[in-house]
């Protein structure tokens, strides 16, 4: 029996490699989808006093519906709230079976094949095939934090939105919960 990753949603199997299909497409294109999403969080940015005049808490289900969808088609997102794919060459490190979100394990496979999923290209392997076409492909190499669990399902769009514009706080710390180094 398969273990799932952390963020495969309980009693699905891991995708096999004919899956693979779009999000190997974005890593390929990486540079110009690094593009869009600046202009697309600049846009962010401008709509913040408009989220925060209609409340964030109210618009988080349907941004999260439809950032899944988008994201999900593209990336194969699972939808952290903590999104670093412009850090990450355009690959979701979520789906690393292990969960790790700095850079490949010890057990990556000579055909740089995941070392849990034989038939599964290694996700931090795409990622930096992915940063090698990004302009700010170095991000690769900045340490990332551990990812917040009570923040799966949560839109990251609106986080950034609330981040950068400076109209809102964190989630988690919104709502008031402890941080895992409270």
């Amino acid at each position: 029996m398969e273990t799932p990753a952390a963020f495969e949603p309980r009693g699905r199997r891991h995708r096999h490699a004919d899956r693979f299909a779009w999000r190997f497409v974005s890593i390929r294109h990486a540079r110009a989808l690094e593009t869009f999403y600046a202009g697309f969080e600049r846009l962010l940015v401008w709509l913040a006093p408009l989220a925060a005049r209609v409340g964030w808490e109210r618009l988080e289900r349907p941004v999260a519906f439809l950032e899944a969808g988008v994201k999900g088609m593209l990336f194969d997102c699972r939808m952290c709230g903590q999104c670093v794919l412009s850090s990450t060459g355009m690959s979701c490190p979520m789906n690393c079976p292990k969960g790790l979100r700095n850079g490949p394990c010890g057990g990556v496979r000579a055909d740089g094949n995941c070392e849990v999923y034989a038939d599964m290209p290694c996700v931090w392997v795409k990622a930096y095939e992915g940063s090698l076409r990004m302009a700010d492909g170095a991000r690769i190499a900045e340490v990332q934090p551990p990812v917040d669990h009570r923040l799966k399902g949560r839109s990251s769009w609106l986080a950034v939105s609330r981040e950068k514009s400076g109209l809102g706080s964190a989630p988690a710390a919104a709502a008031g919960k402890k941080g895992p180094t409270s």
